[in-house]
Order: structure tokens, then C-alpha cells, then sequence
């Protein structure tokens, strides 16, 4: 049944959220629920009618490209004419005067610590759970079970391959010889570590060896003639050696070393936009409880694994004793920032007096700024007092802007100091990447965060672009001249405004999560681009891609980049069309199936189970991670050829049919899938994906969360 809603003030508030706001969110602050919601409405009566003017404006803006484009339609573009016309409307500013932002506050794992991100849907407590723990990860676990060591030919049983085992081994030693080397010897030789007089002492049988670079010792666990745990640090990253000769895993090994603990993602955002599918009262109130639990530290959640019930709970923070002597701890878990989701979407939970429905960007301001004031307190998770929150899909700096008002009017209502809420820009729009520059400046005090290699980026881009021709292929945009420039527009610009031992410049996602050994050797290059930070798609992901940071130290490569050339704008604004494409039949509809199934195999879970982001097999049963994002660009690329005739509706909707009868093949195993090709016409599923296509040239910035909101609820009216 559709949530109740309660009169508060003039807002009509849905029962379910009004009381999670009243039992559990407030309690234990200072903030009374009268002033919150007092607060509240002041706040978003005078904030929605801005928001809606910003939104019009891109619609204004985007008509006023389509035209231009129309106009100049069989001509060349020419970049001054085409810059000036963008000068001209207000898309592109003018740059002002260089600046260096001034966000203080800011914890290390931001500043100094880099390392690999997690980003976990905060609607389901278990995998945020494991997200926000992922801060400590076995080395021999993340290699033992994934491509990165090959498994070996002579297996001699099912359960464990000792050989398999030797190469982990082997693996974790040669990690141990490069970035913490010995003085005349390889880890390999060791029998036994002891410590004396605070420093770390190796031995091979009654030889005592040193460290080469004695202040990576860090201090251990234990009795120091025989620890337990042995704690160093390189590029500001601890690791853990674990010794246990009784252990399963130590019984190869000759120094009784049992496990490495690497620390893996220094930093995790727990997100409520692109990876969920919250579309109504009950599911926000999940987001929000969620992140209240992990704000407080009390969330716990229980499953079931093989018969056996299991309780799932925030780790503790990890002790040890110093070289010095003094007993001291290691933070036990990732540093949790919170995605809100952008200025577009409004809300059912929540009805203001003209009747319209609320910001949801607004909302989620409030609510998570609120959920974090528990942790203001105990400092357990940010130890200097900030709140961090990634805002995503902002177009500009006016945009930008207006972020930073939402979280000033946010600070005053809930009583925080000015600049407690530091804010994340996703580069993500094009008029964000060409306007960067600006849009830092207007979150100067509060930006902590600047990311790129966004898929999202790229929808945009073909939706900006759509009159201008047919898009060239999906996976020839990854070497087309507008998103190079637009990797290193990002740290250019952030290294430029400052950024560099200040805030984390990031990349993007991994999307493979099956495919480490493939991750090991590519992802490298997102340190060697100048990214302090880059996501993961699992813990496993991120004690891998943790070695990179280890071999690479990110601020040196920061100050090597500083000098090269700049990025240019013009290649920034080079519209990625096809020249004349004389592509065949079966290359069109090649790409068209890539495309459709991929999308379908994401909208069946998300409109039917309102799963936000899963690994979908491809066309190749290859499992890829995909959200919103990927659909955004798979919808508009379709729509983009349809319209410029390089496609027809009626061979699209063929394809969508026979792609929609392999993803039912690919999810026969689930039993909660219900089939698309049993009856498409009454596939609620099925004819939104067919609509985020036929309908995408339409679509708000090309944005597929209006439809798949609108069908989600219809789905869960049924449902219910």
C-alpha cells in the first residue's frame, strides 16, 4: 500500500519518514524535531523554486545547442564559432583568477593516505558493511581466490591447491622484497621476525638481518622476541604480517607467517544515487537508516551461508605496540562519505504547501547531514568534524553554486558550524568539465573531492551533441580527443587549483570485478595520471588495486604533472560524430545488441527487484558492473543513430526482442526473475527499457532516472 502521509506545519510528510526522523534519526542531538522541520520547510520553500530554475535552464540551454547544431547541419564544425556560441548562451564562462581552495578540516585518508575507493549502495546494510570493514584485507585471500595467480594444472584436491598456495606465497613475498626489502636477504630465506629495542629483526636460522629502510617499521602485536603481527608502512599504507604457526595458511611457510593484512580502501562512499533504486518514502527511509547505523556504529545485519547464521557488525579499530613502546591503534575501518543524489529528481516522501513534490536533493541533504551529527560526536569516523558528501550530476558552476547554499542552510537549521559539510564534484556533465575551474571555485571552503572517468560523462555528451550527427561507436569513445582531454583537464585543473595534499583527485570504476588479473595490469594508470584515489568495485578489488599505491606515490607523480602541457578546450569541445559512416548492416545491429542487452539485463533487476547495481552478463557472459551511468550512454547512443537514420525503431524493437530472450536465459537460475519474452507486451520491464531508447532524445539531459522511477513505483503498486 502507498505510504500515509501526516500534516507537519504545511508539508505533508509520509508516516513512514516523519516517524524515522522523530524516533530515530534526531534522538540523542540536540536538534528537536520542531526545529527540524521547521527548518526544513523554510529551507526548501525558498530553495525548489531555485532548483527548478536551474533545471529549466539546462533545458534552455540544451534547445538552444540543438538548434545551433540543426542550423549547421552538413557543415564542419568550427571549434571558435562553435566556442563562441557557447560563450554566448552562458554554457561556457569566463575563467577568473587563479585560486587555491581553502577546505579545512579534512581527515588524512583524504590528504595524505592514497589509496582505492569503494563505492557500496548504502540500501543494502550487508554490503556496506563489508564496504566500510574493507579497510583491512587478506592478501592471500584476494589472491588465492581470484585470476590474478593462474590456477595451476595439478591440482591435488578440490577444496585447497597446495600448489596454488606455494604461489601465493611466493606472490605476497616478492611484495614484501620490493617495497620493504631486507638488508642482504629476500623474505623468501626468513625463518622466524623478532623485534628488539624497537626496531624489526629478521632471521634466518640464528642470523639476525635489518630492514633496509628502518622507519617503515611501524610497531607489533605480541611478545617481541616472538609477535604475532608484525605492522609497516610505505606511501603512508600500512600492512599487517600476520603469524600464526598453527594456522591452515602458515603451514608452508617456514617463518609461520599465516596472512598479509593489507590496508585496501582507505575511503568508501556509501551511495544513495546511481547503485540504488529508491523511489518512494520506505526505500529512502532504508538509505537513510543505513547510514544513521554506520554514522553511529550500531549497524548490524544477519544472513545466512550455508545453513549457518551469521552476524555482520563494524570492525573495531586495530591495536599494536609502537617501536617505542606505547600502545596505540589503527583505525579499523574505511572513511565513509555519502552520495546524495543530484538536482534533478523530486520525491513522493515528502509534498511542500504549492503541492509539488520535494527536491530529493534537498532532502537527502538534510537527512544525511543530520544521520552524521551522531558521528560529530564520537569522531569515529571523521576525527576532524567533517561531513562528507558527494554531489553528483551538477551542470556548472551556477549549479555548484547552489550546492553550496543547500549545504549552508543545511548547517544553520541543524546548528553545525559553517563549512562542517564538505562536498565532493563528480565531473561527470560537460558543463561541468568545461567550466571546472569555476565550478571549484564556488565550493572553495567545502570541496574535498574532484573525480573523472565517469560513464555518465559520456552520456552527456551524446545527449548535448545530439543534433549533431551520429555518434560514433561506444568503445571508440574511450580513445576519441574530447575524453582524453577530459581526463586530464580534471587534474590539471585540480592540481592547479591546489588539490595536491589537500583533496582526492579521483577515477573512475573498474567494471569488471571477475577480471583482476586484467585490473592489475591496467589500473596502474589511473596513479600514473595523478589520481590520489580511484574506485573498486569490491574489497577484494581494493586490496589488489592497493598494491598500486605501494609501487606509485601519487604525490610525487602530482608534481611531476603540474608541468606538463595543459589540456586544451577545444579538443574538450570536439563532438564525437562519425565522419560518414559506411559501417554494415551487421556492424550496425552488432552495437545495437551490445547496447540492448546490456541495458535490458539492467533494467529487468532494477524496474522488477529494484536492485540499483549488479554485475550483468554481457553479450559474452562477461559479468560487468553496471548502473545507471551505462545505461544512460547504452539508451542515448540507440536514440542518437535511430535519429540520424543510422537505425530504424522497427529494427531496434527486433533486437531489443531477441536480446530481451538471452537476458531471460542469463537469469533462468534466479528465482525471482520473472520472464520478459513471455509476453512483451506486458513486461513493465521490457517496455521501459524499449522507452528509455524511443523516448531518450526527450529525456531531461538524457537522464534515465525519470522513467525508471515512474515505472519502479508502478511496479511496487502492483506489487503491493
Amino acid at each position: 500500500m502507498p505510504d500515509k502521509y501526516i500534516n507537519i506545519h504545511n508539508l505533508k510528510i509520509s508516516e513512514s519518514l516523519s516517524k524515522f526522523v522523530e524516533e530515530e534519526l534526531l534522538t540523542e542531538t540536540d536538534v528537536s524535531s520542531d526545529k527540524f522541520w521547521l527548518g526544513f520547510e523554510k529551507t526548501v520553500n525558498e530553495l525548489e523554486p531555485k532548483n527548478r530554475e536551474l533545471i529549466s535552464i539546462r533545458e534552455t540551454l540544451q534547445k538552444k545547442i540543438d538548434d545551433w547544431h540543426i542550423k549547421n547541419k552538413g557543415n564542419e564544425i568550427k571549434l571558435n564559432e562553435y566556442k563562441n556560441f557557447l560563450l554566448e548562451i552562458g554554457y561556457l564562462k569566463k575563467e577568473g583568477p587563479d585560486f587555491s581552495i581553502e577546505t579545512e578540516n579534512v581527515d588524512d585518508e583524504i590528504t595524505k593516505i592514497a589509496g582505492p575507493q569503494l563505492v557500496v549502495p548504502i540500501m543494502n546494510a550487508r554490503y556496506a558493511l563489508n564496504a566500510a570493514n574493507a579497510r583491512w584485507m587478506s592478501l592471500y585471500d584476494s589472491l588465492y581466490g581470484t585470476d590474478v595467480i593462474e590456477q595451476s594444472e595439478d591440482s591435488v584436491s578440490e577444496r585447497y591447491d597446495p600448489l596454488r598456495g606455494e604461489m601465493v606465497i611466493k606472490y605476497a613475498r616478492d611484495f614484501l622484497d620490493k617495497y620493504f626489502p631486507l638488508k642482504n636477504l629476500s623474505w623468501n630465506k626468513i625463518t622466524s621476525i623478532a623485534v628488539k629495542e624497537g626496531k624489526l629483526k629478521p632471521l634466518k636460522g640464528a642470523d639476525i638481518f635489518d630492514l633496509d629502510e628502518e622507519q617503515k617499521f611501524i610497531g607489533h602485536r605480541g611478545e617481541a622476541d616472538n609477535p604475532s603481527a608484525i605492522i609497516l608502512k610505505n606511501n603512508n599504507l600500512h600492512i599487517e604480517i600476520l603469524r600464526d604457526p598453527r594456522a591452515f595458511s602458515a603451514q608452508q611457510d617456514h617463518a609461520g607467517i599465516s596472512d598479509i593484512i593489507l590496508e585496501a580502501a582507505v575511503s568508501t562512499i556509501c551511495d544513495n544515487e546511481d547503485s540504488v533504486a529508491a523511489v518512494d518514502a520506505e526505500d529512502k527511509v532504508v538509505c537513510y537508516r543505513n547510514w544513521l547505523g554506520l554514522m553511529k556504529g550500531n549497524l548490524k545485519t544477519q544472513f545466512e551461508k550455508d545453513g549457518k547464521l551469521f552476524e555482520r557488525k563494524l570492525n573495531p579499530n586495530r591495536s599494536y605496540i609502537s617501536k617505542d613502546g606505547k600502545g596505540l591503534k589503527l583505525h579499523g575501518r574505511s572513511l565513509l562519505l555519502v552520495r546524495n543524489v543530484g538536482h534533478l529528481m523530486t520525491n513522493p516522501s515528502i509534498i511542500l504547501s504549492n503541492g509539488n513534490e520535494v527536491p530529493e536533493g534537498i532532502m537527502d541533504a538534510f537527512m544525511t547531514v543530520a544521520a552524521a551529527i551522531h558521528d560529530l560526536k564520537n569522531k569515529t569516523n571523521s576525527r576532524t568534524g567533517s561531513i562528507y558528501i558527494v554531489k553528483p550530476k551538477m551542470h556548472g558552476p551556477e549549479e555548484t553554486e547552489f550546492t553550496d547554499l543547500i549545504f549552508s542552510k543545511v548547517e544553520e537549521v541543524l546548528g553545525l558550524k559553517k563549512y562542517t559539510c564538505k562536498i565532493g564534484i563528480m565531473d561527470e556533465e560537460r558543463r561541468t568539465s568545461s567550466n571546472l575551474k569555476e565550478c571549484i571555485r564556488t565550493l572553495k571552503n567545502r570541496v574535498f573531492f574532484i573525480n573523472t572517468g565517469f560513464l555518465d560523462r559520456t552520456g552527456d555528451e551524446m545527449h548535448t551533441s545530439m543534433e549533431a550527427g551520429p555518434m560514433i561507436k561506444k568503445g571508440d569513445m574511450k580513445s576519441s580527443k574530447w575524453i582524453l582531454a577530459y581526463e586530464n583537464n580534471n587534474v590539471d585543473v585540480g592540481l592547479k587549483c591546489g588539490l595536491s595534499g589537500k583533496a582526492q583527485i579521483g577515477k573512475g570504476m573498474w567494471a569488471m570485478p571477475d577480471k583482476m588479473k586484467d585490473m592489475m595490469e591496467q589500473k596502474i594508470g589511473h596513479l600514473k595520471a595523478g589520481a590520489n584515489c580511484a574506485w573498486v568495485p569490491s574489497p577484494t578489488a581494493a586490496a589488489l588495486h592497493t598494491l598500486h599505491y605501494h609501487e606509485t606515490n601519487i604525490f610525487d607523480e602530482q608534481s611531476k604533472i603540474i608541468k606538463r602541457e595543459k589540456a586544451k578546450l577545444d579538443d574538450l569541445l570536439t563532438v564525437p560524430v562519425a565522419n560518414r559512416p559506411n559501417w554494415s548492416v551487421e556492424e550496425i545491429n552488432s552495437e545495437i545488441s551490445n547496447s540492448a542487452q546490456t541495458l535490458l539485463g539492467y533494467v529487468v533487476r532494477w524496474i522488477d527487484q529494484g536492485v540499483g547495481c549488479s554485475k550483468v552478463p554481457d553479450i559474452n557472459n562477461v559479468g560487468l558492473m553496471e548502473d545507471r551511468a551505462t545505461l544512460r550512454i547504452s539508451s542515448q547512443h540507440i536514440a542518437n543513430w535511430i535519429h540520424h537514420g543510422i537505425t530504424t525503431k522497427i529494427q531496434v524493437t527486433e533486437i531489443m526482442k531477441e536480446m530481451a530472450k538471452i537476458v531471460d536465459n542469463q537469469n533462468k537460475s534466479d528465482p525471482k526473475y520473472v520472464k520478459m519474452s513471455d509476453d512483451f507486451d506486458r513486461s513493465l520491464a521490457f517496455k521501459t527499457a524499449c522507452d528509455l531508447i524511443f523516448k531518450g532524445k526527450e529525456q531531461p539531459s538524457g537522464y534515465t532516472e525519470p522513467l525508471l522511477h515512474l515505472n519502479r513505483l508502478k511496479k511496487k503498486l502492483n506489487l503491493n
